[in-house]
């Protein structure tokens, strides 16, 4: 499953396990369910069918008299068990049979359950068209993981179980029905069509899908297999811009994971409204339809490309390998995860995965500090859906990355070729990683599960270097910062061998080329304690250090380095992350010289990942020459570092960044993400205290230009505008142009970034106007829909009103979705404790951004008065 969801930033951690959070175990099992059969009828305008349910169960004892099963607000009608009609209780939860006849060793039954279903709030989702979308196409599917499958069929619905299944459905012409396995028979029924699939591997309930609608069918194949993309008709060329590299792929994961791909076909469903970015059902992906690119997005979307190999990569961990329970789903969506820097890797080039990796520790970072910090691997929660974060995904992404490193290339891919093999179309957990690994390669890795698996955080260094000339030694100070100094347990400390590395530039051997390559001679020391100074004796002083050479570690850094070292790590590291910690460095010091050296890296660096983060580093820069530095970038052959110029612009906050952005609003750019950035930062721009400030109307004007006239993909644009208003936060006109947006009707990405803008420009606002916002969020509150819940919760998460508060709880109280309640209830707290303090903070924050601003203009001359004064010396 990939998500695409909430990005909450609160500044201190919570614990993970909220109240009602408890042990959560696999059932015991019964017996072993060896066929699950579904008969379905729809009724799509209504949104009920009728259904049949056969479940073939081999007993695992005797005399068992009872069997309970998963099933959630449907109306069962009948229960047999061959044929044998049984009395049964159902509370709208768990359907339990009464068995006339108490289970017999080696006596299989089967279990019929006739039963219809109205209006379901989950599992099964009905799309059509309304007054207000009109153009909305006409769809069913179906979304089991974690715990939902049992919303739209009776079942035992947890992942321990593995079985075959077959789907029989009835749908009206001209509608396709998309299953399991393979589609064994069609027949016509007067204006329906009965559609039967069959998947004769096995697997768990959450892993069966339905989607029905009237679809475009692109084929592909691999090596003889169908790989069909499913998209609504006018999408082809979008569906093979976004899906055509899947044949590639499979090929490639193939041979990585030393099992050919295992399921008789491989299709991709494009699906409206869908809650998740894809979810990977056996055989049968089902995507949000907002991963298709049109050809402009595919400029600067790879998005969509790791979508796709994420949920492919599932196919394996995941469908082939199933988790017996879902504290273990960071087994699966760590390597899902992973594949997208393997793919990385293998399509774009080893730089481009390292960056990947970065920006996948950087977004479970933010969780750990923001959010939480747990272990991966744990079975207390309050509903499975909280276990799937940033720790399982991408946090489990960089675990596999340290084990390959620690491995190495031959022994990490026999391990995982093991660990597939040995547990093809069974169900595992952690340790049967482990005990992969050990198989194959010898190695033991509890050490390293220990301290990243079973335990939450990671460690903080802060690095220190000096040289001794007399003595030619480098040293280098190593602190873990995570762990307290007061403390003396070494329960917060890692133990870990870094590599150290000392880089020498050399000058290109040819002398009609000017670049210059570097050499490192690299130490292994064991870092195990708080602090630590390590000694190496050098031939000559090196022109800078690498800490963890190749930056495999989930770590964060910081370098205390002289510049000059700095400087030439920014420029001559082969490694782009370090690189990027040279920047943040340097940023850090700040001065005319960390401009110089950021504004060259701007230009001169050879990967977007590092231009990118130089830019980011270059606004960190209280400096007006910051913005001269910048303007280059505006011109950048890459539209990812135009986008990151622009932002950093937005943080510049002077006249001149003003004009700058406002010029690329008016001439437009190949990119969409880099308009919609421009149109985020005139607003922050013009809010910010400028001595000479732009005028409101005049930039509301410029931003309703953009909402009038840039309607495209995905609202990309439009959304970047209403975030550009929502930056004006004492302005009524901007608030009413928002709201405006939020009407149902109202393109749904650009309504729902609407609704996420009212909490932004809330906190501005007269009290009337505050009103006017709670009132409209308390409505949209109402609505049912997964996505306008998530935006609503957004929103409220930004206000600074205890009147936020009923809102979010009666959010909480009436959604069926788990995380949607965790969210509410995360919310609530970060609220209670954030009123009252908050008004008053942030008029503290309104006077130190003008002192701020002031004192950046005086040591902005300063800087360039001392520049004049070495110039005149010199």
């Amino acid at each position: 499953m990939s998500q695409s969801y909430f990005d909450t930033d609160n500044n201190d951690r919570k614990p993970f396990e909220l109240p009602g959070a408890k042990p959560h175990y696999n059932p015991d099992r019964p017996g072993q369910v060896e066929h699950i059969f579904l008969d379905i009828s729809l009724d799509i305008p209504n949104q009920r069918y009728d259904a049949s349910c056969l479940i073939s169960l081999s007993p695992i004892r005797n005399g068992i008299d009872r069997l309970t099963l998963d099933a959630v607000n449907l109306n069962i009608k009948f229960v047999h068990i061959d044929q044998v009609s049984q009395g049964f209780d159902y509370d709208g939860e768990k359907l339990s049979i009464h068995l006339s006849e108490p289970t017999q060793l080696g006596k299989q039954l089967l279990i019929d359950i006739t039963y219809t279903a109205e209006k379901p709030q989950r599992g099964i989702y009905f799309i059509q068209p309304d007054k207000h979308y009109p153009n909305k196409p006409t769809q069913v599917w179906t979304q089991g993981e974690d715990e939902d499958s049992r919303f739209w069929f009776p079942c035992f619905d947890y992942p321990g179980q593995l079985s075959t299944s077959e789907i029989r459905i009835r749908v009206p012409k001209p509608l396709t029905a998309i299953s399991n396995g393979e589609l064994i028979d069609t027949k016509n029924d007067g204006d329906y069509k009965i559609y039967h699939w069959s998947q004769q591997q096995v697997h768990p309930t959450y892993l069966m899908t339905l989607a029905i609608g009237d679809f475009a069918e692109i084929q592909d194949e691999w090596r003889g297999l169908p790989v069909t993309y499913y998209v609504e008709k006018g999408r082809e060329e979008d569906a093979k811009r976004s899906m055509g590299k899947t044949p590639r792929m499979i090929e490639f994961l193939s041979e990585k994971y030393g099992y050919i791909y295992p399921f008789p076909k491989y299709a991709q469903v494009c699906v409206d409204d869908f809650i998740f970015g894809g979810m990977e059902n056996t055989s049968t992906t089902l995507l949000t339809d907002r991963c298709l690119l049109d050809e402009r997005a595919s400029l600067d979307n790879r998005n969509t490309e790791s979508l796709v190999v994420h949920e492919l990569a599932h196919q394996w961990f995941g469908d082939l390998l199933v988790i017996k329970h879902w504290s273990h789903a960071w087994i699966k969506e760590g390597m899902a995860s992973y594949s997208e820097v393997m793919w990385t890797e293998h399509e774009y080039g080893a730089q481009e995965a390292a960056y990947y990796r970065l920006l996948e520790a950087r977004s479970y970072f933010s969780e750990d500090s923001s959010r939480y910090r747990r272990p991966m691997v744990t079975h207390v929660y309050r509903e499975a859906i909280e276990l799937y974060d940033r720790h399982i995904y991408e946090k489990g992404s960089c675990v596999y990355h340290m084990m390959r490193a620690e491995l190495g290339e031959e022994l990490f891919w026999l391990a995982m070729q093991t660990f597939v093999q040995d547990n093809a179309h069974k169900t595992v957990e952690t340790v049967d990683l482990l005990r992969a690994i050990e198989k194959a390669t010898g190695r033991n890795l509890t050490f390293l599960f220990d301290q990243y698996v079973y335990r939450g955080g990671h460690p903080d260094f802060k690095v220190a270097y000096a040289w001794d000339g007399d003595a030619n030694l480098a040293k280098v100070t190593i602190t873990q910062t995570q762990a307290s100094k007061e403390n003396n347990s070494t329960s917060d400390l890692f133990d870990l061998k870094i590599p150290i590395g000392f880089g020498y530039t050399q000058q290109n051997s040819n002398p009609e080329l000017s670049t210059q390559n570097s050499e490192l001679r690299t130490f292994v020391v064991r870092v195990n304690e708080r602090e630590q100074s390590f000694y190496f004796p050098l031939t000559e002083k090196p022109q800078f250090v690498s800490f963890d050479v190749g930056n495999n570690f989930l770590k964060t850094v910081s370098l205390e380095y002289p510049v000059p070292e700095l400087k030439a790590q920014l420029e001559f590291d082969p490694n782009p992350t370090a690189r990027i910690y040279a920047a943040e460095a340097l940023a850090k010091k700040g001065g005319l010289e960390a401009i110089k050296a950021l504004s060259a890296a701007l230009q001169n660096d050879s990967f977007w990942g590092v231009r990118v983060e130089v830019a980011k580093q270059l606004a960190e820069i209280k400096l007006d020459q910051a913005f001269d530095g910048l303007i280059p970038g505006l011109k950048d052959k890459s539209a990812f570092v135009r986008r990151s110029v622009v932002e950093a612009l937005a943080k510049t906050k002077t006249l001149e960044s003003y004009k700058a952005v406002k010029g690329l609003i008016q001439d437009g750019d190949r990119s969409y993400y880099v308009e919609a950035a421009a149109a985020r930062a005139i607003g922050t721009i013009a809010a910010a205290n400028l001595d000479e400030k732009p005028k409101e109307e005049k930039v509301i004007k410029l931003l309703k230009s953009v909402l009038e006239s840039k309607a495209g993909w995905n609202e990309v644009v439009r959304s970047g505008a209403i975030a550009g208003l929502a930056e004006l936060k004492i302005s009524e006109p901007a608030l009413n142009l928002v709201l405006e947006y939020t009407k149902i009707g109202t393109p749904q990405p650009l309504r729902l970034s609407a609704i996420r803008a009212l909490g932004k420009i809330s906190v501005g606002q007269t009290p009337v106007n505050l009103e006017r916002i709670l009132e409209r969020l308390a409505e949209l509150a109402k609505e049912t829909f997964f996505l306008t819940q998530v935006a609503v919760l957004t929103a409220l998460g930004q206000m600074e009103t205890p009147k936020a508060i009923g809102i979010l709880r009666s959010l909480a109280d009436q959604t069926a979705d788990g995380r949607v309640r965790r969210y509410a209830d995360e919310e609530i707290a970060q609220l209670q404790k954030n009123i009252g303090s908050e008004s008053a903070l942030r008029q503290l924050r309104e006077e130190l951004d003008q002192l701020k601003q002031q004192n950046q203009e005086l040591k902005s001359r300063l800087e360039n008065l001392e520049a004049k004064s070495q110039n005149t010396a010199s």
